[in-house]
Parts: C-alpha cells; structure tokens; sequence
C-alpha cells in the first residue's frame, strides 16, 4: 500500500500534504519498509532497562520519566528532581545540555528524564558517573546490545542513537520489560504530556498499548499482545502522526487534529 496521506488545512485552503510510511509486525507495510534512519527517543523505553534493573524499589513515575521525551510540565519535573536525588547527582551533573526556550536549565530538556535515569544507572552498577554518554561507557555498551543496530550517531541529547529501518522499528517496543511497560501505562502524561502527546494519547485511549514518539517524525507503539508499529513521516513532521495512526488503529480520536494560532483559536485542521 501506499504511504498514508496527511493534509494540513487552513480555512479550508490545503496548506501541506505529508506522507507516513508504517509498517507492523504482522508484516503490513504503508509505503517503504525499509526506510532507514535512526531510533532517536523511541528507544528510550530500552535505554531505561539499566537503570530499572539497578532497583527493586523504583516507583511508576521514576520510570516513567526516564523513558519520557517531557514537555517540563510541574510534575514531569518533579519526577526528574526525584531521579536525581536517587542517583545522588545535582542538575549539573546532567550531560544533555540546555534546550532553547525551556525552563529550570539542563532539568528542563525533554531528555533529562533519560539523563537522569543514565546517572541513577550508573550509581547501581557502580560505574563512573561522567562521560555516561560516551559510546565506549559500560552504560552505553549495555544500551547498545539491547537496542542493538551497528554503527551509532549522536542524538541531540549528545547520547548514541542507533540506525534502523520502519520494519524492524516495528519491533522495537515489543521487547520492553513488563515493569516498564506496567509504569509507561500508569502515568502516561509524564512520558508525552499532559495534552496533545500523541503516545500519551494512545496509552489513554487503547488499553494494553506503550508508545514512545522520537524526533524527525517517528513513533513506535507496541501491544501486550505482541504486536508492534512504527510510523515514519518522510518530511520529519511529527504533527501527521496521530491522523496516521487513527487510520491505521482505527482511533477515530486521532483522526482529525485542530491546527491553532498562537491564539489558540482553531483555524484549520490536520486529517
């Protein structure tokens, strides 16, 4: 089949048309299936499975927030602060750096959940804490056989990402630990947002459903069931995926996303 067609409309002028290659498990494919690129913040649910298996005490939102790409809401930044202070490590000991217009520093980067998880990590396994996000730090060996995809570049965190094609995307969530899994599900606003994320969408409308969106137009979803999806916007926008995905899960929700002003009056749609 082909790539799936998302329109952004403006008073009812056609703006823009995005195409969003998927493919699933079961071996359905929209579009190229081999489409290649990298994992980015989609793997962050396997990038946490250190710092989960460092502790038997973790509680949901810890978890949550280091498999997060966070929009510094209160409470995401108060799961990041509790992290920290687990790890015995301050803000400054975060290696994601700062991010233009967000709030509170390093802590306010949509990362920082992951960056403070890397840091807990280490403190359980007993690992230098600095550079934790260098290839060559046991941290990143662990992370790189889990994820696994040969020859890595750097993320915009400034950790290794890892290359793929939408197929074996597909399968990525699939392997996610069940406690990771159960935590991603019990707070899904603290790894999306609050509003308008669209893997928090899906943990909230579907039950036995994880997601986890990554930059460039990516999003990876996977089932209790086994099933496992990714979706892959050729243009990298990630405001055609939720339509996307409402076409192919079926989520008539998702299906038509008001485009808004920085007014936020409603001024068209994205379908």
């Amino acid at each position: 089949m082909d790539a799936i067609r998302v329109t952004v409309r403006r008073g009812g002028v056609v703006e823009a048309t995005h195409r969003v290659h998927v493919a699933t498990t079961g071996g359905e494919t929209w579009g190229d299936g081999d489409l290649a690129f990298y994992f980015r913040s989609s793997s962050k649910p396997l990038q946490a499975v250190p710092f989960v298996e460092g502790y038997d005490d973790l509680e949901d939102d810890e978890i949550a927030i280091a498999c997060a790409s966070h929009r510094a809401e209160p409470e995401q930044l108060a799961a990041v602060r509790k992290v920290l202070a687990r790890a015995e490590a301050t803000v400054d000991d975060l290696e994601c750096g700062l991010q233009e217009g967000r709030p509170d520093g390093k802590l306010g980067h949509n990362c920082s959940g992951k960056h403070a998880g890397m840091l807990a990590a280490c403190r359980a396994h007993g690992w230098p804490l600095h550079p934790y996000r260098d290839p060559a730090h046991p941290l990143q060996q662990w992370i790189a056989e889990l994820v696994g995809g040969g020859v890595t570049a750097t993320d915009g965190c400034g950790v290794p990402t890892f290359p793929t094609t939408l197929r074996d995307a597909a399968a990525l969530l699939t392997r996610t630990p069940q406690r990771i899994r159960d935590a991603m599900r019990a707070r899904p606003e603290l790894v999306g947002g609050s509003r308008g994320a669209t893997d928090t969408e899906l943990m909230r409308l579907r039950d036995g459903w994880i997601a986890k969106g990554g930059a460039e137009g990516l999003f990876c979803a996977a089932h209790a069931d086994g099933r496992g999806i990714a979706l892959k916007a050729e243009d990298g926008a990630y405001r055609a995926i939720a339509p996307a995905l409402a076409q192919v899960l079926e989520i008539d929700e998702l299906r038509e996303v008001p485009l808004t002003n920085s007014l936020g009056e409603v001024v068209g749609s994205v379908s």
